[in-house]
């Protein structure tokens, strides 16, 4: 094997694809396997655990109703000590069991039946955001380094301080922390949101509470009092925005 070929594999990433459905994981394998991707399968959610701690997977494809473990124990345990990407795949209509999987940790979900070039997409979307941790210069503001109070934003890194310990924050939380403070002062909407962070496209029919519970997550991590925020602002009758910074 050449060095270019070994290169070519140690780049690949590596999805998880959990769901007790033989059929679901027999395509998704195979169409993630199609666009390049390194595909590990799991039928349950004890097994989905296993796999995430021996194969350290760089984003994880989760079935809500899974035996043994379902989706929600699987992100709970998965969200203790990792911040990998998950996206969930939901019953078509069940809203609720899309908000609790996005409250528990999960970065973006898809509903079933769903289209696997729809996936792909949210698939790429998602592994896009938590590449940037590694790509610097993102940054608008001198140093890459924004200090609001406690907290520190360091733009090139994608690392969050408070108090000087740092805050955990998965990439997509950490995109959208990105877009309102380098446009402090800007309020958007939750669909300019979804298009700015997530890439949906702009004539997609959107969810919008995808925005609203990683509002909501961010702020219970950076505000003293998420309740009453003063960093992360709601701006009534359009979305949100972050505090002016002078």
């Amino acid at each position: 094997m050449t060095d270019k070929e070994n290169a070519q594999i140690q780049e690949q990433e590596r999805i998880l694809v959990a769901d007790d459905e033989a059929s679901i994981r027999r395509i998704l394998e195979t169409r993630l396997k199609m666009v390049g991707y390194e595909v590990i399968t799991a039928a349950d959610g004890e097994e989905a655990l296993e796999a995430f701690q021996k194969h350290n997977p760089d984003l994880i494809i989760l079935d809500v109703m899974m035996p043994k473990m379902d989706g929600y124990g699987v992100t709970r345990e998965v969200r203790r000590n990792s911040d990998v990407p998950i996206i969930i795949l939901t019953a078509l209509g069940d809203v609720s069991e899309r908000i609790t999987g996005l409250e528990l940790g999960a970065d973006d979900y898809v509903v079933k039946p769903f289209s696997p070039k729809e996936l792909e997409a949210r698939v790429r979307a998602v592994l896009r955001r938590t590449n940037e941790k590694e790509i610097a210069g993102l940054g608008k503001v001198t140093k890459n380094v924004i200090t609001i109070g406690n907290i520190k934003i360091d733009t090139s890194r994608r690392q969050v301080y408070c108090k000087n310990e740092k805050v955990r924050l998965t990439g997509m939380e950490f995109s959208l922390l990105e877009l309102l403070v380098n446009n402090s002062g800007q309020p958007f909407s939750r669909n300019e949101i979804l298009q700015h962070v997530w890439s949906y496209p702009a004539d997609h029919r959107i969810d919008t509470r995808v925005v609203d519970v990683h509002i909501s997550r961010l702020r219970s991590k950076l505000e003293n009092d998420p309740a009453n925020p003063e960093l992360i602002l709601t701006a009534r009758g359009i979305g949100y925005m972050f505090q002016r910074i002078a």
